[in-house]
C-alpha cells in the first residue's frame, strides 16, 4: 500500500518536467506583443501551454500557430513593469515577435527650451511615445557630459520639464537627450547660458600633497576630475581641495570649472 502511494505522488513530478518556460520583461508602451506557437512534435496541438501577464493568466485563445498577448486585457498603465512568461512543451520552442514592445524608444519632440535667471532648464515636450530619463547635458572639457536627468512623463499629451543647471563660470552649453534601446541618443539643439560666476583657478602647479581651488583668492568649491598620461580617470568629485598625496610622482592633468589644466605630482 505505501508503495502505491509513493508511485502515485510522483508523476505529476514526472510530467511537470516535461515544461519549459520563455519570458520576457519591459515596460507597457501601448503596445501588444505576438507570439510564434509551433506544433508540437508529435503534430497534435500546439507548444504553448499557458500564458501569464504579471503572474495572471491570459484570457484569450492560444491555440494557433500565432497568436497576440492583448495587455488590455490586464489594465495596464502606459510605463507600467510587464513580465511576461510563456509555458510550453519540451521539444518545441515558441518565441515572441515582437519583444521590443516593451522597450521604450526616444521620440519627443521638443516644442519650448530656455534657461531662465535662475539658472533653471525649462522644457516642454509631445510625442513621448515610451517613458525614459531625459539627460540634462552640458558641454565643457571638450565633450557632452552629463549634469542631471529628469524622469520622462511619455504619451502624447504635452509635458513640462525643469531642473535646477549646476553651473561654471562663462558660458554654458546645454541640451536635452535620450537614449533608448537603441543606444543611440537623441538630442535636442544646443542653448547657452552665461554665468555671472568669477572663473576658477588652481594652485600650485607642483603638488605634494593638496591641490586648491580658487576665486578671488579665496578658495572655492568645483567640480573635478584628475587624469594621469595615459587617460585614466583617478578621482572625482565636489570640493576645494584635491588630495593628491596617494599619487606617484609624474605630470597629470585636472578638469574644473570649464578648464582642462597640467599639473605636476612631487614629493
Amino acid at each position: 500500500m505505501k508503495f502505491i502511494i509513493f508511485s502515485f505522488l510522483l508523476i505529476p513530478f514526472v510530467g511537470s518536467s516535461q515544461y519549459k518556460l520563455l519570458s520576457t520583461e519591459g515596460q507597457y508602451q501601448g503596445k501588444n506583443i505576438y507570439v510564434n506557437n509551433p506544433q508540437q512534435n508529435d503534430g497534435f496541438g500546439y507548444c504553448v501551454i499557458k500564458v501569464t501577464v504579471n503572474g495572471d493568466v491570459l484570457p484569450a485563445s492560444i491555440q494557433s500557430s500565432n497568436f497576440e498577448i492583448d495587455f488590455n486585457l490586464f489594465d495596464l498603465n502606459l510605463g507600467d513593469d510587464v513580465f511576461v512568461v510563456v509555458e510550453h512543451f519540451e521539444g518545441c520552442t515558441p518565441r515572441f515577435l515582437n519583444p521590443e514592445s516593451l522597450l521604450p524608444k526616444s521620440s519627443f519632440e521638443i516644442i519650448e527650451l530656455y534657461i531662465d535667471d535662475k539658472a533653471t532648464v525649462k522644457w516642454t515636450t509631445k510625442n513621448e511615445d515610451g517613458i525614459l530619463d531625459f539627460q540634462v547635458e552640458k558641454y565643457k572639457w571638450g565633450s557632452w557630459v552629463s549634469a542631471g536627468q529628469v524622469r520622462g512623463k511619455g504619451g502624447n499629451k504635452i509635458n513640462s520639464y525643469a531642473y535646477q543647471l549646476p553651473l561654471h563660470s562663462g558660458i554654458n552649453k546645454v541640451r536635452i537627450s535620450q537614449v533608448d534601446n537603441t543606444g543611440i541618443p537623441r538630442s535636442s539643439q544646443p542653448i547657452e547660458y552665461t554665468s555671472k560666476m568669477d572663473a576658477l583657478t588652481t594652485g600650485p602647479s607642483s603638488v605634494s600633497d593638496y591641490l586648491y581651488f580658487y576665486s578671488n583668492n579665496k578658495k572655492s568649491k568645483t567640480r573635478f576630475e584628475v587624469w594621469d598620461a595615459f587617460g585614466n580617470l583617478l578621482k572625482a568629485g565636489y570640493s576645494s581641495q584635491v588630495d593628491c598625496k596617494n599619487i606617484v610622482n609624474g605630470i597629470y592633468y585636472i578638469n574644473y570649472d570649464n578648464k582642462t589644466e597640467k599639473f605636476i605630482k612631487v614629493n
